[in-house]
């Protein structure tokens, strides 16, 4: 299974965590391949067209994806994220939704489009890594087969 990864990457932590979840999921499900904005990103940086190749890049590995999840923490989730769940959405692709943010607002915690995109919500505000790689291997093995 393909699954583009979609959160912020703009940050040491933000890159941090992602890289850290990612290592874990995979350590628990070896049938899982995850796309990382934030690692393809490298090859595009150099360029003076950098940000326009980037986001063709990201539609493209959302197009070559099965099923998306992303980080919406903050206290709005990062605007690239939601134009990413929205493209997911219209291609059809499951969403696993993350939030460990335990600051709330609107419907749980989220922008109403956004919860409502999502196949999967995980809510719970864990300080345990472990138990979020455990949830979000749960998460995709319940997904149905691959489109």
């Amino acid at each position: 299974m393909r699954c583009y990864f979609a959160g912020a990457l703009f940050n040491l932590a933000e890159k941090r965590f992602n890289r850290e979840l990612t290592d874990a999921v995979r350590a628990r499900h070896a049938g899982v391949e995850f796309i990382l904005p934030q690692e393809r990103a490298a090859q595009f940086l150099h360029r003076d067209d950098w940000s326009a190749r980037m986001f063709d890049d990201c539609l493209a590995m959302i197009d070559a994806s099965d099923a998306v999840v992303t980080i919406l923490d903050g206290p709005d989730a990062d605007s690239g994220t939601s134009l990413e769940l929205g493209y997911a959405y219209a291609r059809g692709l499951p969403i696993i939704g993350i939030r460990t943010d335990f600051r709330g607002s609107e419907d749980r915690g989220l922008n109403l489009m956004l919860a409502n995109v999502c196949t999967t919500l995980l809510l719970e505000s864990l300080d345990d890594l472990d138990a979020l790689a455990d949830q979000v291997t749960e998460a995709l093995q319940a997904l149905p087969e691959a489109h």
